[in-house]
């Protein structure tokens, strides 16, 4: 039997993330970003821009079985989100129609944000979902432009991504970093690492035939109020000095479950903040 091809659309940090442990697992991988120089070793590259209608000229032309869709907006309005998420996806379908095909599967990276829950409730794949905001709102329109695509999709709905590379929060906490206490604001994260794990265990359980739901929640089994983490990060830090600011209370508070995705049998590698953020400090990841 062949290598399952697949073509990574938006292949940054996750992305290849996800390349790495997919071809550690057999798959034949693409990946498409504007720079393939950037791809990790053995990523076939395509060349591409997903905001511009042109078919990328060293687009695959055999067979592609798995679609991943996992771009990132450059603008941080409701234009840029659009065309990152809605109209990239539309140009990356147009393309494989184009050239006759038809993966198996879709796996399409969205946003926890499209639920507006702000007092701390569980959030599940079956949860209401009525978006805050502009964010969550084009999500939830490119998810409908995935699930309607033709194509067998399935909705991952990362929450907050942390990893090497993404260290806001460690940045604001050596800086004495305030956070309201009371009431919580619950967050909710995922490690880099796990995000792309999730995604391969997906595709690998499609691959072996299990049904997959159209919607999953990628988070760890932790969601914990931000002073908590704050708290904590604090101590293995060894700061002790507070900003003069005055404490920081963001919009939205919410508590995301992974039971659709630990059911399917995936387990995280960082299941909570602690692991997680150890490991990049210790720098094991």
């Amino acid at each position: 039997m062949s290598a399952p091809s697949v073509l990574i659309a938006g292949c940054g940090d996750v992305g290849s993330r996800l390349a790495t442990q997919l071809l550690a697992a057999g798959f034949q991988v693409y990946g498409l970003r504007r720079n393939v120089s950037r791809l990790p070793e053995g990523v076939i590259g395509v060349a591409g821009d997903l905001f511009n209608e042109d078919c990328p000229e060293t687009w695959p032309v055999g067979a592609v079985d798995y679609l991943v869709y996992c771009a990132a907006a450059t603008e941080h309005d409701e234009a840029g989100y659009r065309a990152a998420y809605v109209q990239g996806l539309q140009h990356v379908l147009g393309w494989l129609d184009d050239y006759g095909q038809v993966p198996d599967r879709l796996l399409f990276v969205s946003s926890s944000s499209v639920y507006g829950q702000q007092d701390g409730e569980w959030v599940d794949e079956k949860s209401e979902t009525v978006a805050a905001g502009y964010s969550g709102r084009v999500m939830l329109e490119a998810e409908q432009v995935a699930l309607n695509s033709g194509i067998p999709a399935s909705i991952v709905r990362l929450t907050g991504i942390y990893g090497p590379g993404r260290e806001w929060l460690l940045t604001q906490v050596r800086r004495g970093y305030r956070v309201a206490v009371d009431p919580p604001l619950y967050g909710n994260r995922i490690h880099a690492d796990d995000a792309a794990g999730l995604m391969a265990f997906l595709l690998e359980a499609d691959r072996k035939g299990v049904a997959l739901d159209d919607v999953y929640i990628g988070v760890d089994d932790a969601p914990a109020p931000l002073a908590e983490v704050v708290a904590w990060l604090r101590e293995y830090l060894g700061v002790t000095e507070w900003s003069e600011d005055e404490s920081v209370r963001r919009t939205g508070s919410k508590r995301c479950s992974n039971a659709r995705a630990k059911a399917l049998g995936w387990v995280p590698t960082y299941p909570s903040y602690r692991e997680g953020y150890a490991a990049i400090l210790e720098g094991r990841c």
